[in-house]
């Protein structure tokens, strides 16, 4: 079976889950709801202790806030699934290896296939694949592939008529993730997604 370069994504996605749902549950004055322990589930309610103070980044908001910002919550919009998915392509790319793999440089090809594919948004899907189309992906090595992905985010914003991202600054914009001992570092891992 293939490895799956999204297991780190996965379980990061999963801690920072567990730690929002452990402060908004000190907020609301509830516990996490113990009858979510499901270590399997990507998204399972944490129930472990809560901290002892709250993080600086929530001592602004009230639990009143909290709990209203929660019940006004609405589903995805186009524009914050786009910022999303830029924020995550760019992020990939600012990771990519200097030297990929001939795996590395085929997976990120055919990941950009899939988006084109399979994005929620059908109308985006469709304009990424004519994208795709006038320009294949580039990806034989680290600037390139971000080079590459810059211009084609500022072809879309200009298709949307928003300002473009001067590309020599992509680097300083998107720069490599900060991660102990290089594991975020796109190398490839024995571990496999469905073990």
């Amino acid at each position: 079976m293939s490895e799956n370069p999204f297991l780190s994504l996965f379980q990061n996605l999963e801690k920072i889950s567990n730690s929002i749902q452990t402060h908004l549950s000190t907020f609301i004055a509830r516990p996490a709801n113990p009858s979510r322990t499901d270590n399997n589930a990507l998204f399972s309610v944490s129930s472990s202790p809560k901290p002892s103070a709250p993080s600086a980044n929530f001592q602004a908001f009230g639990p009143e806030e909290v709990l209203k910002k929660v019940q006004t919550a609405a589903p995805v919009t186009k524009e914050e699934l786009g910022r999303a998915t830029w924020t995550f392509l760019h992020t990939l790319a600012a990771q990519y290896p200097d030297k990929p793999t001939r795996q590395q440089k085929k997976d990120v090809k055919e990941l950009m296939a899939i988006l084109s594919r399979m994005y929620p948004c059908q109308d985006c899907a469709d304009h990424f694949k004519e994208i795709l189309r006038a320009n294949p992906v580039q990806a034989a090595s680290h600037t390139e592939f971000s080079q590459w992905l810059c211009h084609v985010h500022n072809v879309v914003n200009r298709s949307l008529g928003k300002s473009v991202f001067p590309c020599e600054r992509v680097d300083a914009r998107w720069g490599k993730l900060e991660c102990e001992l290089r594991a975020c570092d796109l190398q490839g891992t024995s571990t496999k997604f469905w073990d």
